[in-house]
C-alpha cells in the first residue's frame, strides 16, 4: 500500500509549505533615501579680496652719517633705543674744525681791514678827481680795488660760515624721533666725510608701509570688471588692507592703500602698491614678510557657502548639491577668501543650487537624497560668528529672514561694511 496515493496532494502539501516560509521570512523594502540638510544658494554683494605678497618698510629711515672728516670720541646713545630729534648720537674730535674755524675769522677780519682801507682811498680820491689833483683813471681803479676788497670779505665770511657747519658737525644729530640701532663705528675709528661713512640709522615705525606687487594682467581684468558694473571698486584712500603675519595670526589693526605707482615694473611685469598700518605695539618690523588681503571693493552678485559644505583635498576643492532629479552631484569649486564662516565662491556654482551642507560625508555621486533646509539654529551660529569677525559677509542659508526682517537687513547690509 503506497503512503501517498495521491500526487495531487502531494504537490499541494509542497506549495502550502513554500507560501508558509515565504510568509515567515519576507523579503525586507528598500531604505528610504538619506536625509540631508541643504542651503539654496543666492547672488548678493560680496567683497572682493585679493590676496598679495608684501613687505614692511619703515615709514622714516634716517642714515647717520659722517659730515665732517675726524676721530669718534664719544657714542652718546645707548644702541636699540628710542631718541629724539636733535638729540645728540656721536661726537667727533672737534679740535681741527675749531682750528679751521679761527683761521677763516682771522682771514675775514683780514678782508674786512683791506675793504675798509680801499673804501677810505676812494672816499679820498673822490675830492681829489673833482678838483683834478688826479685822473680819471686813478679813481676808476680806486673804486674797482674797494669792490675786489668787498668781494674777499664777502668770500671769507662764507668760509667762516662753513667751518661753523663743520664745527656744528662734529656732534652729529638724530634728525627725527625713532629707534636708534646699532652703531658701525666705535669710539677711536676714523670717519670720513668724502666717503660719508655710516654711523648708525634711526627708523621710525610707529607707522609703517607695508608694499605689495599686483600683476598688470589682474589689474586689467579688476577695471574691466569695473567698468562694466560688475564690481564697485571705492577711491584709493579707501581701499581696505589686512595683514597675516608669518606665523598665520591676524594683524589686529586695519590699513588702508595710500599709494599706487602709474608705471609698471619692466623685468616682473607687475604694479607697486603700498599700504600704511598703525604699529603701536611694533609688531610689525621693517624688512618682514606678510600676506596682504586687499579689500578691492564688493561684487554685486557674488556666492557664499558655509565652510562645513566643502570638502577640500590636494587636488581642489569640491561641494556636493542636489540636482533638478533628486540626486546628489559632486561639483568642482573655485574657492576666494574666507569672510566669516563662509568661503566665496569664485567659480563652479551659481545662484539657485541647491548646496549640501550637512550629511554628504555619506553620500556617492548620483546617490537619491531626502533635502531639508538647514536649521534655524546653525544659520544663527553662522551670522553670529561673522558678526565677531573682522570681515562680514552676508548669509546664504535657508531658512534666514527676509530682506524686510532686521536679520535681512543686516545680512544685506554687512558685505558693503566688510568690503570698505
Amino acid at each position: 500500500m503506497r503512503l501517498f496515493p495521491y500526487p495531487r496532494a502531494l504537490a499541494c502539501l509542497a506549495a502550502l509549505t513554500l507560501v508558509a516560509c515565504s510568509e515567515e521570512n519576507p523579503t525586507p523594502p528598500a531604505p528610504p533615501p538619506p536625509e540631508v540638510a541643504i542651503t539654496t544658494l543666492k547672488a548678493q554683494p560680496v567683497p572682493n579680496i585679493i590676496e598679495l605678497p608684501g613687505r614692511v618698510q619703515a615709514v622714516k629711515v634716517a642714515e647717520i652719517r659722517a659730515r665732517v672728516t675726524g676721530i669718534i670720541q664719544e657714542r652718546t646713545y645707548e644702541e636699540g633705543t628710542e631718541v629724539e630729534a636733535g638729540q645728540m648720537l656721536f661726537v667727533i674730535d672737534p679740535r681741527e674744525m675749531k682750528a679751521a674755524l679761527d683761521a677763516a675769522v682771522a682771514a675775514l677780519q683780514r678782508a674786512q681791514a683791506t675793504a675798509a682801507n680801499a673804501e677810505q682811498v676812494v672816499e679820498r680820491y673822490r675830492g681829489l678827481v673833482d678838483r683834478g689833483a688826479i685822473s680819471e683813471q686813478e679813481f676808476d681803479t680806486a673804486q674797482a680795488n674797494l669792490r675786489t676788497a668787498r668781494a674777499d670779505a664777502a668770500q671769507a665770511e662764507a668760509q667762516v660760515q662753513a667751518a661753523k657747519l663743520d664745527l656744528e658737525h662734529t656732534s652729529v644729530e638724530s634728525p627725527i624721533d625713532g629707534l636708534a640701532g646699532l652703531a658701525n663705528v666705535t669710539v677711536g675709528a676714523l670717519v670720513s666725510a668724502t666717503e660719508a661713512t655710516l654711523l648708525t640709522r634711526v627708523e621710525q615705525f610707529q607707522r609703517v608701509h607695508v608694499v605689495f606687487s599686483q600683476s598688470s594682467s589682474d589689474l586689467l581684468a579688476l577695471r574691466a570688471k569695473a567698468a562694466s558694473g560688475a564690481l564697485d571698486l571705492p577711491s584709493k584712500n579707501e581701499v581696505e588692507v589686512r595683514l597675516t603675519l608669518e606665523d598665520g595670526s591676524e594683524y589686529p589693526h586695519v590699513g588702508y592703500l595710500d599709494f599706487m605707482a602709474m608705471t609698471i615694473d619692466q623685468s616682473t611685469g607687475t604694479v607697486t602698491l603700498r599700504a600704511e598700518f598703525p604699529n603701536p605695539d611694533r609688531v610689525l618690523l621693517p624688512n618682514q614678510f606678510v600676506r596682504a588681503r586687499v579689500h578691492a571693493g564688493t561684487r554685486a552678485g557674488g556666492l557664499t557657502v558655509p565652510q562645513r559644505a566643502v570638502m577640500v583635498n590636494d587636488s581642489g576643492a569640491t561641494v556636493m548639491v542636489v540636482g533638478e532629479d533628486g540626486k546628489a552631484q559632486v561639483r568642482t569649486v573655485d574657492l576666494g577668501e574666507m569672510v566669516g564662516s563662509r568661503w566665496i565662491i569664485d567659480d563652479g556654482l551659481q545662484a539657485g543650487d541647491r548646496v549640501i551642507v550637512e550629511g554628504w560625508q555619506n553620500l556617492r555621486d548620483g546617490m537619491p537624497v531626502r533635502t531639508v533646509p538647514v536649521g534655524r539654529a546653525e544659520e544663527d551660529a553662522d551670522s553670529k560668528a561673522e558678526s565677531l569677525s573682522p570681515d562680514k559677509a552676508p548669509s546664504n542659508d535657508a531658512g534666514a529672514p527676509p530682506p524686510t526682517e532686521a536679520a535681512g537687513e543686516d545680512a544685506q547690509t554687512a558685505p558693503a561694511e566688510g568690503a570698505r
